[in-house]
């Protein structure tokens, strides 16, 4: 009942995802930014780095190209816009440099929400990326940090699930996507390592199948789930929720 209550009220407000490589935001924030940005809110995706060093055979350059239009692409699915910064795959610095840079990008977009990596990752650059958003977060809210623009504090963070992000990772919130599911899959398949070819990990088939195991626990069609912050479950009510009239 409360799902259905919520899908009668169209959201508003601005999202941030911050993902590591070219098709991290896709893969594991891709849905959510569509159920979003359909509903009536704006999103904006930024890519650390565009995953250049990953292709078996091209060489980072040549790689890094296409990863550039594929970024574009999804982004236009989206309906988001795309911010790509200029760090190298596998050699992202986490040094005050770029915390500010982020930090500057969050003043910049104004979020409600932060979308990012969780920090118990198998990749060096997805913790390095979670390292650097708090603390970016941290910096962009503070009024006594002087920058160009002023202080912004974001409402919420949240870790969406990505396969490899699972250390220490919980589902907190599942989010009904079905209405949105065949426009996440021609997100995904808007990057070449999603369909297939590029890495031996099938994302796709994962991923959708994911959608599906989290439709079951969540009670939906499709769901993605994602992890909420120490300490955000906390609720501050005058009376207990069941007992209040529907």
């Amino acid at each position: 009942m409360l799902a259905e209550r919520e899908n009668s009220v169209l959201p508003k407000g601005h999202l941030l995802v911050i993902g590591a490589h070219a098709g991290d935001v896709e893969n594991m924030a891709g849905a959510t930014v569509l159920k979003h940005v359909r509903g009536g809110c704006t999103a904006t995706v930024v890519h650390m780095t565009l995953g250049e060093a990953g292709h078996p055979t091209l060489a980072p350059a040549r790689y890094a190209e296409q990863r550039r239009q594929e970024i574009i692409e999804s982004g236009r699915l989206m309906g988001a816009r795309v911010i790509e910064l200029p760090y190298r795959d596998g050699l992202l610095p986490v040094n005050d440099e770029v915390k500010f840079q982020v930090c500057d990008l969050i003043r910049q977009e104004k979020p409600d929400v932060i979308l990012t990596h969780w920090k118990g990752s198998i990749h060096k650059d997805h913790t390095a990326t979670y390292e650097i958003v708090q603390e970016a977060i941290f910096y962009a809210a503070l009024p006594a940090i002087e920058r160009e623009l002023p202080a912004h504090r974001a409402r919420s963070i949240y870790y969406p699930e990505n396969w490899e992000d699972m250390e220490g990772w919980r589902a907190d919130l599942y989010l009904d996507v079905s209405d949105v599911w065949e426009e996440y899959l021609a997100v995904l398949r808007s990057h070449a390592l999603m369909r297939g070819g590029v890495s031996s990990f099938r994302y796709l088939d994962y991923y959708d199948a994911l959608g599906t195991m989290r439709g079951c626990l969540g009670g939906f069609r499709k769901a993605v789930a994602l992890m909420a912050p120490t300490g955000s479950w906390v609720q501050r009510r005058a009376y207990l929720p069941v007992l209040l009239p529907p």
